[in-house]
């Protein structure tokens, strides 16, 4: 934890959006289109076991099994129901692969295609899983084996990756890491996409998130009030009646308080880029933190466009080129070997 920032805590991104995507929309809606990023690399699925009884998942990038175990480790964790199927997920494994790198999606509870055990999900704030699969991978690492451990979090996932950095602070054995379009304020969130064009966003997620509490629960095993929860039309009303009741809140307010990233920026301890989008349709510049909450150890990189995790940056409408697998790779590298230093 520092008392004083630097000078260059918020820098402005070197993202360009291209003539033809400027629109942030479609930059948040082009990289999902078959042919933005059309490889589907194969994945192997682990389970892994944790400490109160339940299940997550854990999809392991198949062709970096031929890679050394001293190679770097880089740990993806997706955003509101998402996977290691997510275009930004792939694409990001794919890359890291070409440098050298293994990676792995780490899921949270109940997303993707799997079911975990207990009457619950997950949330913006649920820092324990990655915390136990982090003290798994040290267990598991061979006597003298210096791999760094990286990671990068994509929306939810980012703000589940700072508030985890900020509450380990140096006890963390991540070397560094990267959050992407931060929703760093969840008041501030739920409040934009219910706003405007937003709207069409907050339709579709809370689409499929009524449809993944449906394959979990039904009206008689909820321990929610089923009906209110079903007929939520906000992101706040779902929270309120279904979030915060499964995972101990007292109500929405008492979790996005407890659980808004922006609480903890200023205790980390590991070097850590932030990226996002004045642009962003999911939240608002308002989400952004100034200078000094931030600790000497993050850096928050502010792009004019780039929607929700798009960041298109050049090629051609069928052929698109991206942004964001560079300049995390590029960060987290660099970072790594400043460490050793």
């Amino acid at each position: 934890m520092t008392s004083q920032s630097r000078d260059d805590q918020i820098i402005q991104s070197q993202f360009r959006a291209p003539w033809w995507l400027r629109n942030p929309h479609f930059q948040t809606m082009y990289p999902n289109l078959p042919w933005a990023w059309p490889s589907r690399p194969e994945l192997r699925r682990e389970i892994l076991e944790l400490p109160d009884g339940d299940i997550t998942a854990v999809d392991w990038l198949v062709a970096a099994d031929s890679l050394p175990d001293s190679a770097p480790l880089l740990i993806i964790l997706h955003g509101l129901e998402g996977s290691a199927k997510s275009p930004y997920a792939r694409m990001l494994m794919e890359v890291a692969f070409d440098r050298g790198w293994r990676s792995c999606v780490l899921y949270f509870r109940d997303c993707g295609d799997y079911r975990n055990r207990l009457p619950r999900r997950y949330h913006a704030g649920e820092t324990n899983d990655l915390r136990h699969f982090l003290s798994q991978l040290q267990l598991q690492r061979p006597s003298g084996n210096a791999c760094p451990l990286l990671a990068v979090g994509y929306s939810l996932g980012g703000n589940v990756l700072l508030k985890y950095l900020g509450e380990s602070q140096s006890e963390t054995p991540l070397a560094a890491a990267t959050a992407i379009c931060v929703p760093l304020d969840l008041h501030v969130c739920a409040r934009a996409l219910n706003t405007g064009l937003s709207k069409i966003y907050q339709r579709h997620l809370l689409k499929l998130m009524k449809e993944s509490v449906a394959r979990k629960f039904d009206r008689y095993t909820a321990t929610f009030d089923w009906d209110r929860a079903m007929n939520a039309k906000t992101f706040a009303e779902f929270d309120n009646f279904i979030t915060a009741p499964l995972h101990g809140f007292n109500g929405v307010n008492d979790y996005y308080d407890q659980c808004s990233a922006t609480h903890f920026l200023s205790n980390i301890e590991r070097p850590t880029l932030i990226i996002n989008s004045l642009d962003d349709p999911f939240m608002t510049p308002d989400v952004l933190p100034t200078a000094d909450k931030l600790s000497d150890d993050v850096t928050l990189e502010v792009a004019k466009n780039g929607g929700h995790v798009g960041f298109i940056d050049g090629g051609t409408p069928f052929s698109p080129t991206f942004y964001l697998p560079g300049r995390i790779i590029e960060f987290l590298e660099t970072s790594t070997v400043k460490s050793k230093l």
